[in-house]
């Protein structure tokens, strides 16, 4: 058992309020104590019997402190890259136009098919390792670029699996083989979507957390996500919609019906879809790189002034953001969006927290998880101005990050 003490933090965001002068007791991977150094006990019963015999004694500079990051939005599972399309796209080319050129979706399935599993898992585990660096220390992960029954269950186990490694972030497995139809179902996207509702209960048994579904123009209409939602929460699985990146398909009303986790983009919701969320409990995934991107913001504002919970993510993949930072999320979420470094900040830890259904993390309070990160700041105002601020540690379970 080990007992770490980290002290001298100068200002503690801790998700709910903000302590100066604080400290923080962690007991293996939980956090036992958290407050003002003034108020720290001589002895933490099960914990400590004098606090001058902990393990490891770690003074922060009067650094600001906050919870681990939360990156609820991410597709990470992917070889290759699609650089060229992104420049098309910049100088306006149309989507059928990069299309024809080789680009889309399908050009990452392709390559992502063609790579042997040894390379495909070092290019994974590598950028979960770059979230874990910057400070995020869960990440929500998709599949959806083999759109194959064992090239998806495949995802969902390697993910598994890299979880395990040391020095990985914490993650949530989304299976998400309704992303597009693939080529050898072209023409018959109604049996495609029989089979992925027929493969949700082996995703659930490989380890998946959640089921997610691209409801849009070009995906799949809000009656063929209702089937594979409906098929992955009878298994356990979490559901979750892509609702309105590009189109309004009726997505935000399957999520409020079905009692989505989370309805992610939002860039095209009304009053009426912020209404059935607000009503229905639905919180809300928003991505301001791809937001960005494309030209369409959602109206964050208003999510938050009808108290929808909101999350922030990163939305990284191959086609539109390869950001791994969340600390430069927050600071796009407030220069984009329009929120308080505080509503961004908490979007990042206590609302990604909601999202995927983990009580365990977001916030620094006794039995929760001791996921800290200290900052190159003494303030979170430094979010706002950073784009991208740097962590000086980071701790996953009360073990620093090397």
């Amino acid at each position: 058992m080990t007992v770490r003490l980290l002290t001298n933090i100068g200002r503690l965001w801790t998700g709910h309020d903000v302590c100066s002068n604080a400290s923080i007791l962690v007991h293996n991977d939980r956090i036992a104590w958290v407050g003002r150094a003034a108020d720290l006990p001589q002895s933490v019963p099960g914990v400590v019997d004098d606090i001058t015999d902990v393990d490891h004694v770690e003074n922060l500079g009067g650094a600001l402190v906050t919870p681990g990051l939360i990156d609820a939005h991410t597709h990470p599972v992917y070889a290759g890259n699609r650089y060229a399309e992104l420049a098309m796209r910049s100088g306006g080319s149309t989507a059928s136009a990069i299309t024809a050129a080789g680009g889309g979706i399908g050009s990452t399935v392709t390559v992502t098919r063609g790579t042997d599993p040894w390379t495909l898992c070092n290019g994974v585990r590598e950028r979960l390792r770059e979230w874990l660096l910057s400070g995020t220390t869960t990440v929500e992960a998709k599949t959806g670029y083999h759109l194959t029954r064992d090239g998806e269950l495949a995802d969902v186990r390697l993910l598994r699996e890299l979880e395990k490694e040391p020095m990985m972030p914490r993650v949530h497995v989304t299976f998400m083989a309704a992303h597009v139809v693939p080529p050898e179902y072209f023409g018959r996207q109604r049996d495609y979507v029989e089979a992925v509702a027929a493969w949700c209960a082996d995703a659930a048994a490989a380890g998946a957390d959640s089921v997610d579904v691209y409801c849009d123009d070009g995906h799949f209409s809000a009656e063929e996500a209702r089937w594979v939602l409906a098929s992955g929460r009878n298994v356990g699985l979490l559901p979750r919609v892509h609702a309105g990146a590009y189109s309004k398909r009726g997505a935000v009303q399957l999520a409020a019906e079905m009692g989505c986790a989370s309805a992610d983009l939002l860039h095209h919701v009304t009053d009426e879809d912020i209404a059935l969320m607000a009503r229905y409990g639905v919180p809300a995934v928003v991505c301001p790189g791809t937001a960005l991107q494309q030209g369409q913001l959602p109206p964050v504002r208003r999510l938050l002034s009808q108290h929808v919970p909101v999350a922030l993510g990163s939305d990284h993949n191959p086609g539109h953001c390869g950001i791994t930072s969340m600390s430069l999320v927050i600071s796009l979420a407030v220069a984009a969006f329009g929120m308080s470094v505080g509503d961004a900040l908490r979007a990042a830890t206590l609302g990604g927290a909601q999202v995927l259904g983990a009580p365990d993390r977001g916030i620094l309070a006794p039995g929760r998880l001791a996921d800290i990160v200290q900052w190159d700041a003494d303030h979170e105002g430094a979010f706002a101005w950073a784009f991208g601020l740097k962590p000086r540690r980071v701790w996953r379970g009360g073990t620093p990050v090397q």
